[in-house]
């Protein structure tokens, strides 16, 4: 691996946390640095869980800083000798921006210029950073395709993400920082977030409450096991590109009753369904066009809906003794 000290923000959230724990498992010369300001989005135990793990890894170090404040970053930063910077950490959820708009401009925008600006000051040559498939919109054409045009965006999360492509394109063209953004598509898998879907059908159907069900059933969502994702960011970490977005799918479409299904089946027990309307910033389907990434990124998902749903229920059964209170 070319690199040696790589910043990981969101280091103890979902992804950052999985990133990490391979990155520190299989390179013994490279230290991993963790930054994460530990909000309360959701319960924060599920990040001091993932946080513990991290810290049996003797070359990982956690600094709780929220990168939005420049001074904070500076300050605890400047003399760390990064190398790489895959920034991951973001204030996440379509239905969270409709209610504290403010808290995305701050942690997306804000933010996500600090770590541009922060890489610019001090050499670091490339930053690898999530985007979304939010950013495709209404989009009717599937599967979404790089090439397609992104700028209708129908919630306010999806404007700050494509926001970052184009801070990201700005830097490259005046600083010559690599950038490679990356849309994630609909990651799940173990110590997850509690706010996503699975998490939740997951919970209230082993407690025997009802699940929300939006748009009556009828959507469809490519699904990616967060393996799969991990394996997209190494790879656009050992890939050399001066500025380049790639899709981070599955290329499988799920309808959301076959995945309420799996979950009924894993858990051996039936789901209680309170069907709702659409929510407002929601898409019907997403799906993944791959060509680009498996030609470039030399990207492949391996997990399938039905692999990645078991394991996901097993480790959720398998520690309920805390995720219950989550």
């Amino acid at each position: 691996m070319k690199y040696k000290n790589i910043l990981v923000t969101g280091g103890a959230g979902f992804i950052g946390f999985h990133l990490s724990k391979y990155l520190l498992g299989n390179y013994n010369d490279i230290k991993v640095i963790g930054i994460d300001n530990l909000n309360n989005y959701y319960n924060s135990l599920l990040k001091e869980r993932r946080n513990e793990i991290l810290k049996d890894y003797e070359n990982y170090e956690f600094i709780k800083l929220d990168f939005s404040d420049w001074d904070s970053l500076v300050k605890n930063l400047e003399d760390k000798d990064i190398d790489l910077i895959v920034h991951l950490g973001a204030q996440a959820g379509v239905r969270h921006s409709l209610k504290n708009p403010w808290a995305y401009i701050k942690s997306n925008e804000m933010g996500t210029l600090n770590i541009f600006e922060f890489a610019r000051r001090f050499d670091i040559e490339k930053v690898i950073y999530a985007s979304s498939s939010s950013v495709y919109g209404g989009n009717k054409k599937v599967p979404f395709s790089e090439d397609d045009r992104v700028d209708k965006p129908i919630s306010l999360y999806a404007a700050t993400k494509r926001s970052n492509e184009l801070m990201a394109h700005a830097y490259h063209h005046l600083y010559d920082i690599k950038t490679i953004g990356l849309r994630f598509f609909t990651v799940y898998g173990e110590y997850g977030r509690p706010d996503m879907a699975f998490w939740k059908f997951t919970k209230n159907i082993l407690l025997e409450k009802p699940i929300d069900v939006y748009n009556y059933g009828n959507m469809a969502r490519d699904f990616t096991y967060v393996s799969d994702i991990v394996d997209g960011i190494v790879n656009a970490i050992k890939k050399d590109f001066d500025y380049e977005i790639f899709n981070l799918g599955n290329d499988r479409p799920v309808e959301l009753e076959y995945a309420i299904s799996l979950i009924e089946k894993y858990t051996g027990k039936k789901a209680i369904k309170n069907y709702l309307p659409m929510q407002p910033g929601d898409v019907e389907k997403t799906w993944a066009d791959l060509t680009k990434s498996k030609k470039l990124l030399e990207y492949e998902p391996k997990v399938s809906i039905e692999d990645g749903l078991k394991r996901f229920v097993d480790w959720f059964k398998e520690n309920w003794d805390w995720i219950k209170y989550i």
